[in-house]
């Protein structure tokens, strides 16, 4: 077995792995029946909303109407649904008339319709309602702080929930008597399809007194509306067990394992034997990234628990807490981590990027590594260190040419990484 370019090799995996969690892949053999007497609205949010309805009007056997919405740059063309594009992932009054519209659209049905809610990654920041006496401003400071703090998706969510109007099961609620099918792209470790999108239509175990807790613990600057709100149990969601989600149903159409299962297949079927050490790895990035280089490198000197040529993959979400000033998402933090632990080894190559095709909030989707990568930085004068202290993974990879850029995938099972032992 010879790899002619690793970097292409690297690339084509990513391709595999994005390709096999697409909604057009993925969702039509989930699609039921149309209703016998009643309408089908269609709602949803994430960055693969607008494709997942762009492929059920595809699929789909009779009249559609409703609202999906989505990243800018994430849209799709559809003829019966309309799209609405908005901010990721800091929310903005785009996405808070998007949702307050979709609570209109759901007003008013029968127990013979049918809601399809299509959901992905990406729909919490995108459905921005605030719950009565929070502002919207108030719900962006939260969320920003959120966001630079380190704190899990889930750990986010919990709070999202808690500050909303539609979120944690209201817009599920407000579904009935409609019969309702949630049909979700998951970008969650574990793949808890309460913790996608922040759940909007599924009932919700978490507390406010929990959402509190979390800001406490990560020294977030609370405001007091936000306090009283949580503080006083008015922001508490519908609990799994409520009999108003009775008619109510679920599916996962897509997850990080299956993107991984069609990485591995492809790398097996070049030659290459390849290994799924987890899809849902969570953690600081920079952290997660020193353990797999010293995985890689015990393969490299020991054969172990591998023999190489083999491949490494994992997925799941990681998390930055940042310090910095730079530039770049969590893969960008992980690789260049990497990059430092590895120090130029000869027989790694490392890809690391977000399945969605945007790492954070960046034009990329991530970064490719190679044993050059150092030496390289070097002659630029570039300090690998000194810009990971910074958060800058983004200007170091720009800097060596090595950003991958796929552009928006229209679908989202959150991080993607692989590291090629030669």
């Amino acid at each position: 077995m010879t790899i002619d370019s690793p970097r292409a090799f690297l690339t084509g995996l990513y391709q595999s792995a994005v390709a096999a969690v697409s909604a057009e892949k993925c969702l039509p053999a989930f699609l039921p029946q149309p209703p016998a007497h009643g309408r089908t609205l269609v709602i949803g949010a994430g960055k693969a909303a607008a494709a997942m309805a762009h492929t059920l009007e595809q699929h789909w056997q009779g009249h559609l109407s409703g609202l999906v919405v989505t990243r800018y740059g994430h849209a799709a063309p559809c003829r019966q649904i309309e799209v609405v594009e908005a901010a990721h992932p800091v929310p903005d009054a785009a996405g808070q008339e998007a949702a307050h519209r979709i609570l209109q659209l759901v007003q008013g049905l029968s127990a013979d319709d049918l809601v399809l809610c299509l959901i992905s990654g990406g729909g919490s920041a995108l459905l921005a309602l605030p719950a009565d006496g929070i502002t919207l401003q108030q719900k962006q400071s939260v969320n920003k702080a959120l966001l630079k703090s380190g704190a899990s998706i889930a750990e986010m969510n919990c709070v999202r929930k808690h500050l909303s109007a539609i979120k944690g099961g209201r817009l599920g609620l407000a579904c009935a008597p409609a019969r309702v099918l949630t049909l979700l792209i998951s970008d969650v470790p574990g793949d808890d399809p309460a913790v996608i999108a922040s759940g909007p239509t599924l009932p919700d175990a978490s507390t406010c007194e929990q959402a509190l807790s979390i800001l406490r613990k990560y020294a977030i600057a609370i405001p007091p509306a936000v306090e009283a709100h949580l503080a006083s149990g008015r922001g508490e969601t519908p609990k799994p067990g409520d009999p108003r989600f009775a008619r109510q149903q679920h599916q996962i159409i897509a997850s990080a394992q299956q993107a991984l299962d069609a990485a591995a297949y492809a790398a097996r079927a070049a030659g290459v034997a390849a290994h799924i050490l987890s899809d849902s790895m969570e953690g600081e990035a920079r952290d997660v990234a020193l353990v797999h280089a010293a995985i890689a490198r015990q393969i490299a000197a020991r054969g172990q628990p591998f023999s190489r040529p083999c491949l490494l993959l994992s997925g799941g979400e990681t998390t930055v807490t940042v310090r910095g000033n730079g530039r770049g998402g969590r893969n960008a933090e992980f690789l260049l981590s990497l990059a430092l632990a590895l120090d130029g080894h000869p027989a790694i190559h490392a890809l690391a990027c977000d399945t969605d095709g945007i790492d954070g909030s960046e034009d990329n989707a991530g970064a490719l590594y190679s044993p050059e990568s150092a030496s390289r930085a070097a002659a630029l004068g570039l300090h690998p260190g000194r810009m990971l202290d910074d958060n800058d993974g983004y200007g170091f990879f720009c800097a060596l040419g090595d950003l991958l850029v796929s552009g928006p995938t229209r679908t989202n099972v959150n991080d993607f990484r692989a590291i090629l032992i030669l």
